[in-house]
């Protein structure tokens, strides 16, 4: 891993090697706010950022949505590809701290997507621009007020929900959800545990 000033450098080769240590680095299921969030809405297209092995945007597939996965690790993407099975989805091999997407699309959703401050805003913003109107962005992350959240390896990444509501015009956007939502998980001790993950999903004006 690249660092600069102690920040982590997102960059394809730390995303390859990560995936690289493992011969799967997720479970493979979809993440439950997406399933909870998402299930609530109408099928339409979707753009899964960071969609590593794939988990997400096969469950979008699945349910009716004409899907797209966008991810900076070509290991990763490989992973999806061969898990896709008779799925129509596009995978695209983009880096996505400077991606500007040219499509529009009725769900963009980022889960934990966490990046130093200065970029976290433009990253978003640019996620948002790719929302059609009438849309919606979902944007999930580790909270800064969960009980672990000095220990986590990068605890300055975290980001809370005035962090993402506040980077999108009210006149434009509609906040449908915004808080901090447990998630059930176990403490390295492997005590069961609560996590608190921060929830933020927004809709695009119709017009």
């Amino acid at each position: 891993m690249h660092t600069h000033d102690q920040q982590p450098v997102f960059d394809q080769p730390f995303w390859d090697n990560l995936y690289t240590e493992q011969a799967q680095r997720w479970s493979g299921n979809a993440n439950p706010v997406l399933v909870t969030e998402v299930s609530k809405l109408t099928p339409g297209s979707a753009l899964d950022i960071g969609s590593g092995e794939g988990g997400d945007a096969r469950w979008l597939a699945d349910h009716g949505w004409t899907t797209t996965g966008a991810d900076i690790s070509e290991v990763a993407l490989q992973r999806a590809r061969d898990e896709q099975g008779d799925r129509n989805i596009e995978w695209l091999h983009r880096d996505l701290l400077e991606w500007e997407p040219t499509s529009r699309y009725d769900l963009v959703t980022a889960h934990f997507f966490q990046l130093p401050a200065h970029q976290t805003g433009p990253a978003f913003q640019r996620f948002g621009r790719a929302v059609a109107p009438g849309g919606h962005l979902l944007i999930v992350g580790h909270s800064p007020n969960d009980h672990l959240a000095s220990q986590h390896k990068h605890s300055q990444l975290l980001f809370d929900v005035d962090a993402i509501t506040s980077l999108f015009d009210d006149a434009e956007w509609t906040t449908v959800v915004a808080e901090d939502r447990p998630r059930p998980a176990v403490d390295p001790d492997g005590t069961p545990a609560e996590r608190m993950d921060v929830v933020v999903l927004l809709r695009r004006a119709a017009s």
